[in-house]
């Protein structure tokens, strides 16, 4: 895979080394990105007042083969920078409209997400999770990963040995050491990690269950044995914090809780150990979160 390159930011940092011609191209398309995108060798020259030649050049100082080449990266860039780029207009006005800016998004994306989750497909993800012998939670990126991770915390307090994965080549690895009554959980907010969909197949080869919590239509429903899938579309401020993490951390509590809520008698045991194991370490008796 060839790594995205962030022409923004090469114009930025090379201005200085650049030639002063170049440089005037340089700073002429990092004050006119929207226009600079749609605007042919030619024009560009002519916009910055130098040659055609020159606008080559600053191309392949940005170790692009020539124009066409760096249009592309720079319009893909600026695709994904732009809204970054733009002065924004929102104000702060009290730590009331912080609260209500971040709350109202969570409880309404919430509030979707319980619309969409199918309950056939939330019976089935419980029933295989309740009797399996091992489960991974695997995930990639720091929101993804960090619900995987909330995922195995939730599954072992259970009694079924759980863990979580976020390293691509270390998924493989342990997927491949999986078998049947074994269940490997993807969780992605996109469905299109490739280490993801392919631990899915790996399972599926050595018949493990996969089960993943994604978007709807994505590569990994179709890898995937069970698929619990919700569209939660990001929110246009850019300062808030994703709601998919949130979201994706409620549905395992769901499916959690259905577990426990299917094997009573062993999880009653299992939480009953873990409260007895911590009172020493909280030196409290009164009702806390277990493992909190």
């Amino acid at each position: 895979m060839v790594p995205a390159i962030d022409v923004i930011a090469e114009l930025q940092k090379v201005g200085d080394q650049l030639p002063a011609s170049e440089r005037r191209v340089a700073d002429y398309i990092l004050k006119n990105l929207n226009t600079a995108v749609h605007s042919t060798l030619s024009e560009i020259a002519k916009a910055s007042g130098v040659s055609v030649a020159t606008v080559n050049r600053l191309c392949h100082s940005l170790k692009c083969d020539g124009f066409k080449e760096f249009k592309i990266k720079l319009a893909q860039n600026v695709a994904v920078s732009i809204r970054y780029l733009e002065e924004s207009d929102r104000q702060l006005t009290s730590s009331d409209a912080l609260v209500g800016r971040v709350f109202d998004l969570l409880v309404d994306r919430l509030n979707s997400a319980r619309s969409q989750l199918a309950s056939k497909d939330l019976e089935q993800a419980i029933d295989v999770l309740s009797k399996a012998k091992r489960i991974a939670f695997i995930g990639v990126g720091g929101g993804s990963a960090n619900v995987a991770s909330e995922g195995a915390n939730r599954f072992f307090r259970l009694g079924i040995p759980a863990e979580a994965e976020s390293d691509g080549y270390r998924q493989r690895m342990l997927i491949s050491t999986f078998g049947p009554g074994d269940v490997v959980f993807a969780i992605s907010s996109t469905g299109l990690p490739q280490s993801l969909i392919d631990c899915a197949a790996i399972a599926n080869q050595y018949e493990a269950t996969s089960i993943c919590l994604t978007r709807p239509d994505s590569p990994l429903v179709d890898a995937c044995d069970i698929a619990l899938v919700i569209d939660v579309p990001e929110d246009g401020d850019m300062y808030k914090p994703t709601a998919s993490r949130l979201v994706f951390a409620a549905v395992l509590d769901v499916l959690a809780t259905g577990v426990a809520i299917s094997k009573p008698e062993e999880t009653r045991e299992m939480l009953r150990r873990i409260r007895s194991s911590i009172v020493a370490v909280q030196n409290s008796t009164k009702p806390q979160p277990v493992g909190d």
